[in-house]
């Protein structure tokens, strides 16, 4: 093909993308919200806090996307989630503003939903088709998160970096795998089914190829479980056979959430990042076959729970949710000292300085090459201190009997950005107005 024939091809194909991010709304960056916001204010939407019952899952389920804070952390949790971590190709302030303005475009997007356009079959589909020509909101949250890398190797962010943030330090039983550790940028994807996420993280892939390289991925999944008429939803189990988050603050009450959740102006980070939260994510490997030839009472006293009811061992009868009574039992007869829930919760006033909003999900990887099976938890939580929250709990956990049993194997600390505020703003517009006012 002549050189004149190939530059008049390009600008076809250039002109072609032009069209298709026309008509999702997104031909510019001074608006980026044109599409998701005409469709949001003529389309019926069903959000989540419109559902006459708790979690029933629908394609129609829509999580707004403004506000203070991102969506994807006190939402309820769906069925199914991800974690991708990616490294970033920025090398000025202009180029992470355009990647952030870009990423904050399909997400908004997505989580919006909205019909695709038809291109010319000669150019490359709109889009990868897995969910079909319509696609629709499905209770999906995108969260953007920060690694500690993204700021220290790049000198105009040095200045900016959050207050704890860092690469996450070994611990005694950690056996982690480089290749699924830390990174600049994580998303955390959640939707009612796996074809939204995986369909949200290849839309994302694909827009921004000129910016993220993929690092690693880890999927889960975790069954909703409705409440009782007039009661509270049993928490999921994990594949221990343990119920998981037992003890998790409440996410809808907004005052817990103010304090142990969302970074306020009055916690020495950055102004830029008030509204945002630190993220641990770590990838934890259960030993399920070693587990399910352990005894079930020794399995219960490893995690101070009853396996079957939930119960705390010195309440066996009381249910899930009942407060265990640690001063009654001093010397562990009941619940054991160096048990799971005790380490982690010894319920004194200082151990409620370190509490975490648990999100984790259960994930099935396959066969080992030993032939074992590789499964365990995508464990995932948020706080406003992540020296207070996770470090500490994880530090109290240390040496603890269930080490036997699990091996954390990935993951890494994030800084979550603080929520879009309106069709305005972009997701990290802070963080870029503080590059921009930097001397």
């Amino acid at each position: 093909m002549s050189r004149d024939r190939l530059a008049d091809a390009s600008a076809s194909v250039d002109e072609n993308r032009r069209q298709v991010l026309k008509g999702l709304g997104l031909a510019a960056f001074g608006c980026p919200f044109a599409g998701a916001a005409a469709q949001a204010a003529t389309a019926p939407a069903r959000h989540m806090t419109d559902a006459p019952v708790a979690n029933v899952a629908s394609a129609e389920d829509r999580v707004p996307f403004f506000g203070k804070h991102q969506a994807g952390i006190t939402t309820p949790r769906p069925a199914n989630g991800m974690i991708a971590a990616f490294d970033v190709i920025a090398e000025t302030p202009d180029d992470l503003e355009a990647l952030l303005k870009l990423i904050t475009n399909r997400i908004a997007f997505l989580t919006e939903g909205g019909t695709l356009p038809e291109l010319d079959p000669r150019l490359p589909p709109a889009d990868s088709g897995i969910v079909g020509p319509v696609v629709k909101p499905d209770a999906l949250t995108i969260t953007v998160s920060l690694g500690s890398s993204l700021f220290d190797g790049r000198e105009w962010l040095k200045p900016l970096k959050p207050r704890h943030l860092s690469r996450m330090k070994k611990f005694p039983n950690d056996a982690l795998d480089a290749a699924l550790c830390h990174g600049d940028i994580t998303i955390q994807i959640c939707a009612n089914t796996q074809d939204t996420t995986i369909h949200a993280l290849r839309d994302i892939i694909k827009n921004t190829s000129r910016h993220l390289t993929l690092k690693w991925k880890q999927e889960g999944n975790v069954p909703v479980i409705l409440p009782p008429l007039g009661g509270v939803a049993e928490s999921a189990r994990n594949y221990l056979g343990f119920r998981d988050g037992t003890a998790n603050p409440d996410s809808g009450d907004e005052a817990v959430m103010e304090r142990v959740v969302w970074v306020g102006a009055g916690r020495g980070e950055p102004e830029w990042a008030v509204g945002g939260a630190y993220q641990a994510v770590r990838i934890i490997r259960n030993f399920v076959e070693r587990w399910d030839r352990t005894p079930l009472k020794e399995q219960e006293r490893i995690f101070g729970r009853t396996k079957m009811g939930g119960a705390p061992l010195d309440k066996p009868e009381a249910g899930e949710f009942a407060t265990p009574d640690y001063a009654a039992d001093p010397e562990g007869k009941l619940t054991p000292l160096d048990s799971h829930i005790r380490l982690a919760n010894d319920r004194t006033p200082a151990a409620a300085e370190n509490t975490i909003l648990r999100r984790p999900f259960n994930y099935s990887n396959g066969v080992t090459k030993s032939g074992q099976l590789d499964q365990g938890l995508l464990f995932i939580c948020y706080q406003g201190d992540l020296e207070k929250g996770f470090i500490t709990v994880q530090r109290r956990l240390d040496g603890e009997p269930l080490e036997e049993y699990i091996k954390p194997i990935g993951g890494g600390y994030f800084y979550t950005l603080p929520g879009v505020r309106d069709a305005s703003d972009y997701l990290g517009s802070t963080l870029i107005a503080a590059v921009r006012k930097a001397p």
